[in-house]
């Protein structure tokens, strides 16, 4: 499949097949190729909590809009990120990079980061952004479907995945087999009305 026949064919689909498992070697592969995506500093700062756990899946359901493919779809993914994953190690993110690219990128980490909690949660954000994207798209190749999901109490998710304080979840990710079709696209906006020319009016 495309890249492009992915973007278009990706939709959010709320209902899964609850009997299908997902391979164990397809989930790894789905995940070593959303490990590509790109993080700033190189710092991948996201963490991902696999829920397989029925009952915390039932859980999580319970603090979610009571919305079924928390419990039914194959996989559920709870997108974090790490907000001090630049301290950790910052010199092994470019310990294959030419020494003169480590001594310049690797102090360059901390300077961009700290006493930035704003920077730090704003770079967490943009970073699972891109990484939820990659999944889904990875998803859509390998024939499953998938669901970016923020209607939950983050609170109360955290809590039941014993999120870490310096921790923060950006959405969770449904994945399994649909088992029916999208609703029809609710509207595009047209290009023009989104795509500005150099600046703003």
């Amino acid at each position: 499949m495309l890249v492009s026949e992915a973007v278009q064919a990706r939709r959010a689909i709320k209902w899964y097949d609850p009997e299908h498992q997902m391979p164990e070697d397809t989930f790894l592969m789905l995940m070593e190729h959303a490990i590509l995506a790109p993080t700033a500093f190189n710092i991948q700062n996201w963490r991902f909590v696999r829920v397989t756990d029925p009952a915390q899946r039932q859980a999580i359901r319970a603090v979610a809009w009571d919305q079924a493919q928390v419990t039914d779809a194959s996989e559920l993914l709870v997108l974090c990120f790490d907000n001090k994953a630049w301290e950790h190690e910052p010199q092994s993110y470019w310990r294959n990079a030419p020494q003169e690219v480590q001594d310049f990128l690797v102090p360059a980490i901390a300077d961009y980061y700290s006493d930035k909690p704003q920077v730090e949660r704003d770079e967490g954000m943009r970073s699972c952004g891109l990484v939820g994207q990659t999944i889904m798209l990875v998803a859509q190749e390998l024939g499953y479907q998938s669901c970016p999901m923020d209607g939950f109490d983050f609170e109360a998710v955290a809590e039941i995945i014993n999120l870490p304080k310096d921790h923060t979840i950006a959405f969770m990710i449904a994945i399994g087999k649909g088992t029916k079709e999208a609703w029809p696209k609710p509207g595009q906006l047209p290009l023009d009305e989104v795509m500005v020319s150099n600046r703003f009016d």
